[in-house]
């Protein structure tokens, strides 16, 4: 043990002595048990602005990137799950949908001078950038409403609030049946080993805590850890 650490300790004197890497770039050299793909630097020049790329990892820590199979874990992901009877496309289609109104009567479609471009259902059954769109068409409708509530199955709930509540408590339990029911999804989850998650994403300052996938994402790998 001692023996690789100073093998270790030599190569990082090496690189840094032949100019080959500089001081600030050590955190770059990462554990081999994982791949290092997952830290190949993109060009920041085209990449869109709301991106953090690969090669922004601090020490210890992993972009859940798109660019790579880690982008699985993303709410974005096509990873179809049942829950609570219903299938849903993806995290973000289930999370997007319940800004939109469950029925006729909800006060949503019958606030006047409202467009819904899309019914609930019909978000269930999107991913990606196209259930993103569809959310933010909503948010759109709940700014004219003054609203700040969102509902499943009948009840609402707020949808940015101070201190975690009850939609955190349903994403964090749609985030498990995501991991339980695609099997890829739980490997990659389980091959981050003890990295630090991190979002691929510029979020807003002081985001509610189930903006923050990749903490609930932490959490879930632990207990799955325990439980291997």
């Amino acid at each position: 043990m001692k023996n690789l650490i100073s093998n270790k300790s030599l190569l990082t004197f090496l690189l840094i002595y032949t100019g080959i890497i500089f001081p600030q770039e050590l955190h770059n050299i990462h554990d081999p048990k994982y791949p290092t793909h997952w830290w190949t630097p993109v060009p920041k020049e085209g990449a869109p602005s709301w991106e953090i790329l690969p090669q922004e990892a601090g020490p210890g820590e992993v972009i859940l990137s798109k660019r790579n199979e880690l982008g699985i874990l993303s709410n974005f992901a096509p990873t179809p799950f049942i829950f609570h009877g219903k299938r849903y496309a993806s995290l973000e289609g289930f999370w997007q949908m319940m800004k939109y109104p469950e029925s006729e009567d909800d006060p949503r479609a019958t606030f006047h001078g409202l467009h819904w471009k899309y019914t609930r259902e019909q978000v269930t059954q999107l991913t990606s950038f196209e259930a993103k769109r569809a959310g933010d068409l909503a948010e759109e409708n709940m700014k004219k409403m003054g609203i700040n509530w969102v509902t499943f199955k009948g009840k609402r709930m707020e949808y940015k609030p101070n201190v975690p509540g009850k939609h955190y408590r349903l994403i964090v339990e749609a985030t498990w049946e995501k991991v339980r029911q695609n099997p890829d999804v739980q490997k990659v989850l389980l091959a981050t080993g003890d990295l630090i998650l991190k979002p691929d994403h510029h979020q807003e300052p002081n985001a509610p805590a189930a903006w923050k996938y990749y903490e609930i994402l932490t959490e879930i790998r632990a207990k799955l850890q325990k439980k291997n």
